[in-house]
């Protein structure tokens, strides 16, 4: 049994981490830190809640910290944990700088701790789907890929601090990191992005939609896409190859499940209605056939237990410390080509800036 600590109770600490890990064999959630209010106790009556990171160290069971905090907080919390010799899971994304994120690196490696971060999106059903039928090859040569997280909020959140001018706020920084997963898990590390990330709603001091383009080998392009006022949202998934495509129009519902505390006590959380499942096209010769498709059953329990076997030594991480530099990276090179207007290419550590405009 792993003793895991929580730091955190907010949306994400409440919702997408003390729900699941409590639910995933072998792990126990001994300890949560909430510095104000008294949600956690009243929730998990059996768990220890304390107000100070000191007091949470000292608590000597705990072996993986979970850090669920706002952005701005990940680096210091981790770096902290790390020095006191546990292991780190980081809610993403891992930092609000790439400096940061491989300082973070160098001091694991340093205490011979675990760190990760949290891509519990890989493990929506429907991205699963996307990932089987690509790698099946039956879409022939893979030409495009969306990613679409469309809302309609047209007003701001008061006191919200996703919305406040502060390092690693804003709409790029909650999503960008997972539809960037989608696509490197896809595809891998593509040759250059060309990034759009900017304002729409009157009064936003913040981002608040992106559109960013990965640009990979043989024409190949990934668009990952949000907007903030989407009265009719996009496709959320499409993949388009030379001999089919797949089209997913709705999101995965297992995040609307665990923000309302809808997990069902057997069977998939992510289980959809068939109405909402993608629709495969496949085209042989003159022949078109065309079919819904179920998506996989999977939910975020999937993380856990990989996170689990490898505090274990029975399993390989998923999500490495070197693959979470790269998601940094690229979330700075987006930032940099929206900021520059430039599509900017990937060439090791160093981007070059190409001379065309976006």
């Amino acid at each position: 049994m792993i003793d895991v600590g929580l730091i955190g109770f907010g949306l994400a600490g409440r919702a997408f981490h003390a729900q699941v890990i409590r639910r995933v064999p072998g792990l126990r959630l001994a300890a949560i830190l909430q510095r104000h209010g008294n949600e956690a106790a009243q929730v998990y009556p059996d768990v220890r809640v304390v107000r100070t990171l000191d007091e949470f160290l000292t608590i000597p069971e705990i072996r993986l910290i979970v850090i669920a905090t706002p952005n701005d907080s990940h680096f210091p919390l981790a770096q902290q944990c790390l020095a006191a010799g546990r292991d780190v899971l980081v809610d993403k994304p891992f930092t609000t700088t790439l400096a940061e994120a491989q300082a973070l690196v160098r001091l694991a490696k340093e205490k011979n701790r675990l760190l990760t971060v949290y891509q519990s999106r890989r493990y929506d059903g429907d991205f699963q789907t996307v990932l089987q039928i690509v790698r099946s090859g039956q879409l022939g040569r893979v030409v495009s890929f969306e990613a679409n997280y469309d809302r309609y909020r047209p007003q701001l959140k008061s006191g919200a601090w996703r919305e406040a001018n502060r390092p690693g706020a804003g709409i790029f920084f909650d999503i960008g990191p997972h539809l960037i997963d989608y696509a490197v898990t896809l595809f891998g590390m593509p040759e250059a992005v060309t990034a759009d990330i900017r304002i729409q709603r009157e009064g936003a001091v913040v981002d608040d939609t992106f559109d960013v383009a990965f640009h990979y080998e043989g024409g190949l392009r990934a668009d990952l896409r949000s907007s903030i006022l989407a009265v009719v949202p996009r496709p959320h998934l499409a993949v388009r190859g030379t001999r089919g495509s797949f089209v997913k129009q709705t999101v995965d519902p297992q995040e609307l499940n665990l923000r309302h505390g809808k997990i069902p006590a057997e069977g998939p959380w992510g289980a959809e209605p068939e109405q909402d499942w993608g629709i495969l096209t496949l085209v042989d010769g003159t022949e078109l056939t065309q079919r819904r498709v179920p998506s996989i059953d999977c939910d975020y329990r999937v993380f856990y237990a990989n996170l689990r076997d490898a505090l274990l030594g029975s399993a390989a991480l998923l999500v490495t410390p070197e693959y979470a530099l790269d998601i940094m990276h690229l979330l700075e090179l987006c930032r940099q080509s929206s900021a520059e207007r430039r599509t900017v290419v990937l060439r090791g550590a160093a981007p070059v800036q190409l001379s065309n405009r976006v």
